[in-house]
């Protein structure tokens, strides 16, 4: 029982230990940190993309739901660089969370699925979902360090349910196209948090709005 509470107490000293030294880092290294893994996040759904078009079915692009479909079109954000630069630092990082909060679920949906997806590279593939999963769960992390220094605006996040289920379908087309359309669809939301993030981190070093 002792060792119990020693190692309790160690762990909550480590804890707090590390709450403190992220405290004291500067918003533009939090930022600089956190911008590079959202660009690694958007280089792996690029190539998760490629690796499926490699051997993707004609019927299943036939198939392939609108974009509109996505799961976190309802939410608001920015259709280029411009608009986003119009955007409070704390709204922008709102929304880049929000974005990220909701793919939790559909990458866990992903990463099973990915196991027995009938494609070629399904090694491959499964592996870099794994990979989409852990830098996805080390960004939010960073976000919300980030989200208390910049207040409760940068703290309040959009509820994007996911309403797909956990199957993807048994049919081997509508396994692949599904698969591939979720993806996409994620593909299109880091590429969204990864520029929301590159201007916040532009901002911050005080550049001026055409170097961002």
């Amino acid at each position: 029982m002792a060792q119990r509470k020693t190692n309790g107490r160690k762990l909550f000293m480590m804890v707090l230990y590390m709450v403190a030294a992220c405290s004291a880092v500067p918003i533009s290294d939090l930022l600089d940190r956190a911008s590079q893994r959202s660009d690694t996040l958007h280089s792996l759904s690029t190539m998760l993309t490629q690796d499926l078009d490699s051997h993707f079915p004609p019927m299943g692009r036939v198939m392939m739901p609108r974009p509109s479909m996505c799961h976190t079109s309802s939410l608001h954000t920015p259709n280029d660089k411009e608009q986003a630069l119009q955007v409070s630092e704390a709204d922008l990082l709102s929304l880049a969370r929000s974005l990220l909060q909701a793919w939790r679920d559909p990458l866990v949906i992903l990463s099973t699925s990915a196991n027995t997806l009938p494609h070629p590279a399904q090694n491959s593939i499964s592996s870099k979902v794994r990979e989409l999963l852990e830098h996805t769960k080390s960004l939010g992390d960073g976000l919300e360090i980030l989200s208390g220094k910049l207040g409760p605006a940068a703290q309040s996040i959009s509820s994007l349910p996911y309403r797909g289920g956990n199957d993807i379908s048994q049919d081997r087309i509508s396994r692949l196209t599904n698969f591939h359309f979720l993806l996409s669809c994620f593909r299109r939301d880091s590429h969204k948090i990864d520029s929301f993030l590159k201007v916040l981190r532009c901002r911050a070093a005080k550049l001026q709005p055409e170097m961002c």
